[in-house]
């Protein structure tokens, strides 16, 4: 077995056990779990005992610890992308005339999005204390259902207040927890959504907005060329208009670096559109990223604390308030004084 193909299988080894450990974070395994279950005890038979357990160390420390390895992956991605930006796709557009506030607009996302970076990973998103336990409990009322008064944290040992939720990676309790990020190597909760919504925001927007001007830039390199209008010999010696893949072809071997940025840029800004949508949908209908997760499993599952008889359990959120006041909460999240008015 040459040395490629352990590589390979590795690579599968590594992939399953990281989508194992994501699909055991719920309570009864999918179809998913069971199928990368079964296809890591196959693999296990291939890889080194050794090799398993230092990967399982490796994930570990990745996955459920605070690391800054992420946050260094993500400063090292933006300046690969707007290196390659500064040095070849700005000259190449002031060259030909592009706006220059157009080509300006990537800085400008970027020094806003530094910006909500530092603030949401420096920032207290909520830490739950003795000191401050009194106050922030009384902020939110208890649902019955993801929510129940009286129930302990074993690690912090405290009453876990509504809409709270311990962090593994920060060992430490969170007011309105969301989730904890790895890129700003923090928690994200009450006190820093607002960080974190922007500092989303303005990431996809700069993504997009680079995604943009590369790819006028080449449109543009095209038309100048006139090279739609063209031909070209292929292998076989026939004569062949100009096709959109030999067209990509072209280009590619043309810039290469710049296509491919192209590609990895129009990705990111898919992937983070999408993420965004859905922590405006949250943000709109006043849910946490843990909340709507819980909140799935009441979809099929049973709660036989609070239903003796085995009755379904409907789940229905109790903290949404309105699309405005909704919104306001994330940028202005409310104390006891203001409950109290309400």
């Amino acid at each position: 077995m040459d040395f490629l193909t352990l590589l390979v299988i590795y690579l599968c080894f590594v992939l399953a056990a990281v989508a194992l450990l994501c699909a055991r974070s719920g309570r009864k395994e999918s179809f998913l779990a069971r199928s990368v279950n079964g296809a890591s005890q196959v693999l296990s038979f291939v890889i080194p005992t050794q090799l398993q357990s230092a990967t399982r160390r490796v994930l570990h420390r990745l996955f459920h610890t605070r690391s800054c390895l992420f946050v260094v992956l993500h400063v090292a991605l933006q300046a690969a992308v707007f290196g390659e930006y500064t040095w070849e796709v700005f000259v190449y557009c002031w060259e030909l005339q592009f706006h220059l506030l157009l080509l300006l607009l990537p800085y400008l996302l970027l020094a806003g999005n530094v910006g909500c970076f530092i603030l949401c990973s420096r920032a207290n998103p909520g830490i739950i204390t003795k000191s401050n336990h009194a106050s922030l409990v009384k902020i939110y009322a208890y649902d019955g259902v993801l929510f129940q008064k009286g129930i302990l944290c074993p690690t912090c040992n405290m009453e876990k207040p509504a809409r709270s939720k311990h962090c593994s990676f920060c060992s430490m309790c969170v007011h309105r927890f969301d989730h904890h990020c790895v890129w700003v190597n923090n928690c994200i909760g009450a006190f820093n959504a607002k960080y974190f919504f922007l500092y989303l925001f303005t990431l996809t927007a700069m993504a997009a907005t680079i995604a943009i001007i590369t790819a006028a830039f080449l449109i543009q390199v095209v038309l100048l060329s006139n090279m739609m209008r063209g031909s070209y010999i292929d292998d076989q010696g026939q004569e062949r208009a100009v096709e959109i893949l030999f067209l990509i072809q072209h280009l590619f071997l043309t810039f290469p670096r710049i296509v491919f940025m192209l590609g990895f840029v129009i990705l990111l800004t898919l992937v983070l559109g999408a993420y965004c949508c859905f922590n405006l949908y949250l943000a709109l209908t006043n849910q946490t990223s843990n909340e709507w997760y819980k909140s799935r499993r009441y979809g099929w599952s049973h709660h036989l604390t609070l239903q003796p008889h085995d009755r379904r359990v409907v789940y229905k959120n109790t903290y949404s308030k309105g699309v405005w006041m909704n919104l306001k909460e994330i940028f202005k999240p409310p104390t006891v004084l203001e409950r109290k008015k309400k």
